[in-house]
């Protein structure tokens, strides 16, 4: 009889169900990891703390044939749940996945059961510090969702149209509230981030000034350069010879 890869797993899940029952290991109970999405989401730090440190009291699941490399899984496990908690309190969700992208390149840094134990914690405050950063926008919903749009196709061409379909309100009136609340206007906002953006680039790969200028959309390295110097100062060429050198 031949035996599908699916039935070779669903045999593993009896035989690890049975092992379980007959150790007594239960995992975290679904109401407590719950009660910390729930905590989470609502930037709880305290009582997230309370519930993880109440959680962690249990043995932690086997999720590998070695030690460590169970205990990475199970902090894995711990940023997705994290993620999820926060993208539901209201941040952007490219922005929780790219913080969750940092902590499980971290996880897989670390080598010993203490450090990986303390950065779980560091990982619960660090995720509900954003989440709380995101609350104290000064920015209303509307232009809130305009940023997010903007930082998310910062790469691509972008027009006021667009941004404002997102956002479901006309041009005009986003133009006027963008203004209003951000002090500069859509364009030279979305200028400003792309140049904020491409300092990165320029301290992290040898690509010349025209083919950057091109990566953010401007429409040649001159006016690239005139706009990088008039929010940091310097050209893109000084700024990376100060930096590099």
């Amino acid at each position: 009889m031949h035996y599908s890869n699916r039935d070779k797993l669903h045999s593993q899940f009896i035989k690890l169900q049975l092992k379980n029952r007959q150790n007594e290991y239960l995992h975290p109970s679904f109401l407590m990891e719950t009660r910390l999405q729930d905590a989470i989401k609502n930037a709880d730090l305290l009582k997230a703390l309370k519930i993880l440190e109440s959680i962690n009291k249990d043995q932690r699941p086997q999720l590998s044939t070695t030690t460590i490399r169970s205990l990475k899984n199970s902090l894995i496990c711990s940023c997705t749940l994290f993620t999820r908690s926060i993208i539901a309190g209201g941040v952007h969700p490219e922005k929780a996945f790219t913080l969750s992208d940092v902590y499980i390149l971290e996880i897989e840094r670390c080598d010993s059961a203490p450090s990986l134990n303390e950065l779980e914690y560091e990982m619960l405050r660090h995720f509900i510090d954003v989440l709380s950063e995101e609350e104290e926008s000064p920015y209303s919903t509307t232009i809130n969702n305009a940023i997010s749009f903007i930082n998310e196709h910062i790469l691509s061409d972008i027009t006021l149209q667009q941004i404002a379909d997102h956002c479901f309100v006309n041009p005009s009136y986003l133009s006027h509230l963008f203004k209003k609340e951000v002090g500069i206007s859509v364009v030279k906002y979305i200028n400003k981030k792309r140049v904020e953006e491409a300092k990165y680039v320029l301290l992290h790969t040898t690509d010349s000034i025209a083919d950057i200028a091109m990566l953010f959309r401007f429409c040649n390295s001159s006016y690239f350069t005139s706009q990088f110097k008039l929010y940091q100062g310097m050209t893109p060429r000084q700024f990376r010879d100060r930096h590099l050198s």
